[in-house]
């Protein structure tokens, strides 16, 4: 994954159930890049939100999430949440390796309930 550039974006709550959460963020280029947002997993005590980068149609072509840190001030719910590069290789991994296992028990939770 490369890494993007990003100042701070909107986040985009849904409107009904069936939607899913989005945030936009405003890259350093000027463009801008509308993700859903998959998941938020804690990783040594930590916060990182897990994005999926839509295209213009809405959809994602190519498979790719990007991961940053995230913050959110809880002494105003409000505030937008602050999303931060993770630059460290070592980190990086971590939240990759708590990610795939997150998927892992959701494809597991899915089949479960299938049954």
């Amino acid at each position: 994954m490369s890494k993007k550039d990003l100042s701070q974006g909107a986040m985009n709550q849904p409107e009904n159930n069936d939607e899913e959460m989005t945030v936009t963020l405003d890259l350093e280029d000027g463009s801008c890049v509308t993700c859903a947002v998959i998941t938020i997993l804690s990783v040594e005590k930590k916060d990182y939100i897990v994005l999926l980068p839509l295209a213009e149609d809405g959809e994602n072509h190519d498979g790719m999430v990007w991961f940053y840190r995230y913050f959110e001030n809880e002494a105003d719910p409000n505030e937008e949440p602050v999303l931060e590069y993770i630059e460290d290789d070592e980190e990086y991994d971590m939240v990759s390796d708590a990610f795939d296992e997150y998927l892992d028990n959701v494809e597991f939770d899915e089949l479960i309930d299938e049954e």
